[in-house]
């Protein structure tokens, strides 16, 4: 949980200072986005559906910063996302005027529940995550989003893997 708020202040501390430098980073100045959709996490012996929500900001065409929250809405084995959450650094590459490429690495904490006596274990784990993924814009300020994102657990190992579609609101 340390490790996560240290990460968070980084994050916070990007959004406020990078903006500073973002002619240096080759024009286009800073912009906003927000998503929301739906995520899916396989791994960890659980197979869930989570609502996902995202807050960013892109310095320039490449760089960028975005912070997540997800909750879980389903799972198959008893054992669910309660929330998770993280921060992350985006690399975007537009590829056509209306497409761009994302990559991104970050670092969040995952709270899963399961059912009282179940024989599950409950509680929050951290992770190192780091994903790939397209962005599709359908007009200047609406979009779609894909994107993968591998969580490695550091606690208790292993590791899961994330699928995730999303609405994107570019402000």
């Amino acid at each position: 949980m340390k490790n996560l708020m240290f990460a968070a202040a980084g994050a916070a501390a990007a959004l406020v200072f990078a903006p500073a430098y973002a002619d240096d980073l080759g024009s286009g100045g800073t912009s906003f986005y927000g998503d929301l959709g739906y995520l899916h996490l396989d791994g960890r012996g659980t197979d869930n559906g989570a609502v996902t929500g995202r807050l960013g900001a892109q310095f320039g065409p490449f760089l960028g910063v975005e912070g997540e929250l997800t909750g879980g809405v389903d799972s198959d084995h008893g054992r669910r996302i309660a929330d998770q959450y993280a921060g992350y650094a985006v690399g975007h590459l537009p590829v056509a005027p209306r497409l761009e490429l994302l990559a991104r690495i970050g670092y969040g904490a995952t709270d899963f529940k399961a059912p009282i006596g179940s024989g599950l274990d409950r509680g929050t784990v951290d992770s190192v995550n780091y994903g790939v993924g397209g962005q599709y814009m359908l007009d200047p300020r609406n979009g779609l989003r894909i994107d993968y994102t591998r969580h490695d657990y550091q606690e208790h190992g292993g590791d899961a893997d994330t699928w995730s579609l999303a609405y994107v609101r570019k402000f």
